[in-house]
This record gives structure tokens, C-alpha cells and sequence, in this order.
């Protein structure tokens, strides 16, 4: 079951999210070469192009997901993760729930993401798969690379 959340657009000047940032960070550098993390960092995510979502649950820092507006009619998915405490119960899914009502909303018609490859990155790519996202090539300034998924879908 899904936990009720509570979503704000994060400025990052709170501890719990920096640190969030930061241990998705330190994740994907753990599971991919450096050329291939595509994640963003702390000022990259204060980007006007990209608004960062935080998601808690009773004063707790459950998770975060960014939408970063690639043109009128396409957004990418960035930095979505779960707070290790709260993997398994369902937070992934209304991150990535929140993120495609906030797209519409703003009146987008298709989103895309790029997330790694291999084990570690396979509930991912299967919760993406969930929510009828399917495996594309490359978008916008991405290349072709063996340690990149690359999905997209209409909504």
C-alpha cells in the first residue's frame, strides 16, 4: 500500500534533502563509471528548467524526484529516489505518480528518463515498466551507452 504523502517543491536548502542528493549520488557512481552517471547534482538541480519534488511522511524525508522540462511538450524524469529507510513500501511509485500529474499539469504530452543498467538498477527500470514506460534510444543530448536504459511514454 501506498503511504500518504506530502509533496513540496524543494528549493535543496534542507539538510535531509542535501544529503538525499547526495547518497543518490554516491549510489549511481557506485554502480556505473563516471561518464556514465547522468545524475544531477545539488546546483544542476536548481536549474528554472527542472523542479525538484520531496515527498515525506510525518516530518520524514521519504523520497524526491525531479521534472526537468526539455520543450513544451516533453519532460525528462530526474533524480528519483527512495530514503533507504523507505524502500519497499510503495514511495517509488507515488514519486513517479506525482511527477506524471505534475508533467500533464504543465501541459506535457510525453516524458522520457534515462536510468542505469544491470542488477542494481533493475527494480527501476521495473517500476518505470509499471507505469507504461517503454524502452526507447537515446533523447536530447544523450548518446548511445551500455550502462544506460533509456525509456519513454506518453500521457
Amino acid at each position: 500500500m501506498t503511504p500518504a504523502l506530502e509533496f513540496r517543491l524543494d528549493d535543496l536548502s534542507g539538510e535531509a534533502i542535501r544529503s538525499l542528493v547526495a547518497r543518490h549520488l554516491s549510489g549511481m557512481h557506485e554502480h556505473s563509471p563516471p561518464e556514465s552517471v547522468h545524475a544531477l547534482g545539488i546546483e544542476k538541480l536548481r536549474h528554472p528548467s527542472v523542479r525538484l519534488w520531496s515527498a515525506w511522511k510525518d516530518g520524514d524525508l521519504a523520497g524526491m524526484g525531479a521534472l526537468r522540462r526539455i520543450d513544451a511538450a516533453n519532460g525528462e524524469l530526474k533524480s528519483m529516489r527512495v530514503a533507504d529507510s523507505w524502500l519497499g513500501r510503495g514511495v517509488g511509485r507515488a514519486i513517479l505518480d506525482h511527477l506524471i500529474a505534475d508533467a500533464r499539469g504543465l501541459g506535457m504530452t510525453r516524458l522520457w528518463l534515462e536510468t542505469g543498467s544491470g542488477p542494481p538498477f533493475a527494480p527501476a527500470t521495473g517500476l518505470y515498466e509499471s507505469a507504461a514506460f517503454s524502452r526507447c534510444a537515446p533523447f536530447d543530448y544523450y548518446k548511445p551507452d551500455p550502462f544506460s536504459v533509456f525509456m519513454t511514454r506518453t500521457i
